[in-house]
């Protein structure tokens, strides 16, 4: 038995035209290709809203940070006692002294004692911090009228209105392939990007001589360190001392 399929004609009240014609037998490859580019469009279209969906999440769960630490080879510390130097205007900083108490717990996490004076110190702790902002724009390629087929719309006998109504299967001369791709056009977009940093450095109290130092660098669209900073400065000590000189990429994700 032969199966019937129709190519429809769509007029602008969205009922068929009168001409549309009823054809028996198997469809043959004028409707196998509006199928395949049907398939293909709504793909093309799927992908870059995968890919942001896939960034943002990305971006705005994890705190990815470079961390590139100095120190001595071998490095061996018999006395871990330390304390903290500030400068004055650290001394009255609120904020400071809470990133400090970050840096304290990671200390008491590897084995170092705080002691309750700097003559009674083998180590002195040192730390400072900043973030820049600037503005970043890009550029991106974006599909205008992913259904355009290459020649505009003419008001001839369906009228004007006809293009809203309109099915892929108006005419038994259609092909895909023939009118070339959609339209593409480039936007522009703009976003503010944050460079975080933090360095820490321990020195002998006698003659000041570093013994360790690290630099902490994130970037992201994050401009609050008060929230980064936690993760920053767990960032600093893992893997610690790490090896000398030799960048490492730590990621962490955020609590929600």
């Amino acid at each position: 038995m032969k199966t019937p399929f129709a190519l429809f004609v769509v007029t602008a009240s969205g009922a068929p035209h009168p001409h549309t014609r009823v054809q028996h037998g198997k469809p043959g490859k004028l409707m196998q290709k509006l199928e395949e580019a049907v398939r293909k469009t709504r793909s093309l279209l799927a992908l870059p809203l995968v890919a942001l969906s896939l960034a943002l999440g990305g971006c705005a769960t994890t705190i990815s940070s470079t961390v590139t630490p100095f120190h001595d080879t071998p490095f061996n510390l018999q006395d871990k006692t330390y304390t903290f130097e500030r400068s004055k205007e650290q001394q009255n900083s609120l904020e400071y002294k809470s990133y400090e108490n970050l840096v304290r717990t990671e200390l008491n996490r590897l084995g170092f004692e705080e002691a309750e004076y700097a003559g009674a110190a083998a180590l002195k702790a040192a730390m400072n911090f900043d973030i820049r902002a600037r503005d970043v724009r890009i550029s991106e390629p974006v599909v205008v009228d992913p259904y355009w087929y290459g020649m505009p719309a003419w008001p001839g006998y369906y009228g004007p209105f006809y293009r809203p109504f309109y099915s892929p299967f108006y005419s038994p001369f259609y092909d895909p392939f023939w009118y070339g791709p959609p339209i593409v056009e480039r936007r522009e977009s703009s976003y503010v990007l944050y460079t975080r940093r933090l360095k820490f450095s321990l020195a002998r109290t006698g003659d000041g001589r570093k013994v360790y130092e690290t630099t902490v660098v994130s970037e992201g669209t994050n401009g609050s360190l008060a929230a980064v900073m936690p993760y920053m400065v767990r960032s600093a000590f893992a893997d610690f001392p790490g090896e000398s000189g030799v960048p490492r990429v730590v990621e962490l994700k955020m609590k929600e």
